[in-house]
């Protein structure tokens, strides 16, 4: 991951905006940094999420907490901490970097806002 990727996502934090005319959907950004651990091998700690009326979170991607592994009979089990939350899904999501990541959620957003489709 280059520096200036992780420099500028940084920035971002504490960031909110209006991204409608109507004022209806907004997002909001919590970018910071840890120090670097087998979850965040990245030392960052990210929430980005889309809010619609009443506050509603509709999208979110982070790494603020592990994802419950699905149920297996066999096999060891694996904590992911990069996920996305659509709704009461929540489902693995695999960083790869900060341009990745908002490349990912701004095509989420313009899906929910151009279609009310589903990401």
């Amino acid at each position: 991951m280059k520096r200036s990727d992780l420099e500028w996502l940084l920035q971002l934090d504490g960031e909110t905006y209006w991204i409608d005319p109507k004022g209806e959907y907004w997002v909001k950004f919590e970018v910071s940094r840890v120090e670097p651990n087998e979850h965040m091998p990245d030392g960052i700690k990210y929430s980005i999420t889309l809010h619609g009326k009443g506050n509603e979170r509709i999208i979110g991607y982070d790494n603020a907490h592990a994802l419950k592994p699905k149920r297996k009979r066999f096999g060891a089990k694996r904590h992911v901490w990069d996920h996305r939350h659509f709704k009461n899904r929540t489902e693995p999501y695999e960083f790869d970097s900060p341009d990745q990541l908002l490349s990912d959620f701004w095509k989420d957003v313009d899906c929910i806002l151009k279609e009310g489709g589903t990401p």
